[in-house]
């Protein structure tokens, strides 16, 4: 009886067929798994660029608008944000901010400022004795709140407290001088530092303003977005706080604190159209995925 059987050409042509088969479901094999750890960084990376703009967007959303400035980090260099001259170069954004967290609590019914002066006591709202009222404060509790904020680096009874006039023509103040952004002390007509007499009335500290204004912010600190690192496209960015530019003091003095916001940064740019502050940040994986490309990604943020 005849037997079939296959030939060496067809085991052959089999063997041959098997291992283009494997060989491609191998690099399908592969290309999937690529493809899964870059998308699970993408998703990573746009996780950690939203969670940083929002921590940046939320403070920025208690900014006294005038005061905000963008730096040249490697130069002394300082423009109001507004300004059409800020380009890429500026790489720092500076402002300052209200003491919004002693200004309004649910613990207590009188809030620790109210943001309003008493034009009409003459006893109390007087430049020659320096005092201010301010009807409706709980100043005692702003200390306690700004106390525990600065860790008792700043008190209603330091002088480091500043007081800002609200409702100035732009032409009033200078953004860069007016606030000590280049590190002069701030006295003018619409920053003054203040202390708590009683609470509700401010003892002013240093030179009285010659004009006084109804509405005001207090403040106990200005903040700074700034890189850390050489390498303009691989740095970190942080947050300094506890600095205080009506003061004389910068961003970077030695004992400014500073939080860490993001790594591997590839690209942080500040732009202001009228009073919208825009942010955008982009982050890379560092090349830590294994699969031979940096990958990054990009977010922005539009801030009122």
């Amino acid at each position: 009886m005849k037997k079939n059987g296959f030939t060496m050409v067809e085991l052959i042509l089999v063997i041959i067929i098997f291992g283009i088969i494997a060989t491609i479901g191998a690099s399908m094999i592969a290309t999937m798994y690529q493809n899964y750890i870059r998308a699970r960084i993408i998703n990573y990376l746009q996780a950690q660029s939203d969670i940083t703009l929002q921590q940046i967007a939320k403070r920025l959303q208690y900014r006294i608008k005038e005061t905000a400035v963008a730096k040249i980090s490697s130069s002394p260099d300082i423009l109001p944000l507004y300004n059409s001259g800020v380009t890429d170069k500026y790489d720092v954004i500076q402002w300052i901010g209200y003491s919004n967290e002693a200004m309004l609590t649910p613990i207590v019914t009188v809030p620790g400022w109210s943001g309003f002066i008493d034009l009409n006591d003459e006893i109390n709202t007087n430049s020659t004795n320096k005092r201010l009222s301010t009807p409706g404060s709980d100043l005692a509790f702003a200390n306690t709140i700004i106390s525990a904020l600065t860790n008792n680096a700043v008190t209603m009874s330091s002088g480091g407290v500043a007081l800002m006039f609200k409702g100035l023509p732009v032409s009033a103040v200078d953004p860069v001088t007016g606030y000590g952004w280049n590190a002069t002390v701030a006295d003018d007509d619409y920053v003054v530092r203040v202390t708590a007499s009683t609470n509700n009335v401010f003892n002013i500290v240093g030179d009285a303003p010659d004009t006084i204004y109804e509405q005001y912010y207090l403040a106990h600190t200005a903040y700074a977005i700034a890189p850390e690192g050489t390498n303009p496209t691989d740095f970190n960015l942080t947050l300094r706080y506890n600095f205080q530019p009506w003061l004389g003091q910068r961003y970077n003095d030695t004992n400014t604190k500073s939080a860490l916001l993001a790594t591997n940064v590839n690209l942080f740019r500040i732009r202001q159209v009228g009073s919208t502050i825009r942010l955008k940040l982009c982050l890379h994986d560092g090349n830590n995925s294994g699969i031979g490309d940096y990958v990054v990604t990009c977010k922005e943020e539009v801030v009122l």
